[in-house]
């Protein structure tokens, strides 16, 4: 019988099963808990999870962190399970910025602010907020998304909005750094007059909806992110759809 490489092991077999399994499977060898841990490895992995019909739905509660399970877009309601987060700080300091793959960009609220990359399923979790950070967290309008590059790279993406400036800024995984973005030049949004939504990813592109609720009223834009080309633009907002049963004199 020929023998299966590593290659169909890593990346066509293991791949493809949860990531609690996964996690077991490291402990086969240290080369096996190398392979397993490899940006490539992660990558593939979590763009099998990413189309994967179960999903898990993960809420703040008052005093707990619960996790659900989503099969074919139904809530499993009797899958209810309490995680902890990595440090021993109450769910009420806790703020989710955007989810990814599995991924989700937390902010702890203290004193002072910290970003913490935090898996729920395998418990790992990264710090990668700077000093920047920590100084300029705008705890109700700060947002943020996360993809892969060209290259396989996780990238996080925030937005900071402190004393109407608006600061865009992306991490790199790989680098462990941040480097800042150009943003819309002459653009308003960075005023406490506008709401931004969360990063929403689809199709190579990161898609914010900003809202301003005060002046002028009802207005809304779409903030669209390449994440190939790290650029910024604005998009026109749909139309409201004509009620055909209006009568018009």
């Amino acid at each position: 019988m020929e023998r299966v490489g590593d290659d169909m092991i890593f990346e066509e077999i293991l791949s493809r099963l949860p990531a609690k399994v996964v996690c077991r499977f490291k402990c086969v060898s240290k080369q096996w808990c190398y392979e397993l841990s490899t940006p490539k490895f992660v990558f593939i992995h979590a763009r099998r999870v990413g189309n994967s019909i179960q999903k898990k739905l993960l809420s703040f509660k008052e005093n707990s962190i619960v996790v659900d399970d989503i099969v074919a877009g139904n809530l499993e309601v009797d899958t209810s399970k309490t995680v902890t987060f990595t440090y021993d700080v109450h769910p009420s300091f806790l703020r989710i910025i955007c989810s990814f793959n599995g991924l989700i960009l937390v902010c702890i609220k203290r004193s002072y602010s910290e970003l913490v990359l935090w898996n729920p399923t395998t418990r790992r979790f990264k710090l990668i907020s700077d000093d920047y950070f920590i100084r300029h967290f705008g705890r109700h309008n700060d947002t943020g998304g996360m993809y892969f590059d060209e290259d396989n790279d996780l990238k996080v993406l925030h937005i900071n909005c402190y004393s109407d400036i608006l600061t865009a800024r992306v991490y790199s995984r790989r680098h462990d750094s941040w480097r800042k973005l150009n943003f819309l030049n002459g653009s308003q949004l960075a005023s406490n007059f506008y709401s931004w939504s969360p990063g929403i990813y689809s199709g190579k592109t990161i898609y914010f909806m900003v809202s301003n609720y005060w002046i002028p009223p009802g207005e809304r834009n779409i903030v669209a992110f390449d994440v190939i080309s790290e650029s910024f633009s604005i998009l026109r907002f749909p139309e409201p759809a004509c009620d055909c049963r209006s009568i018009c004199w």
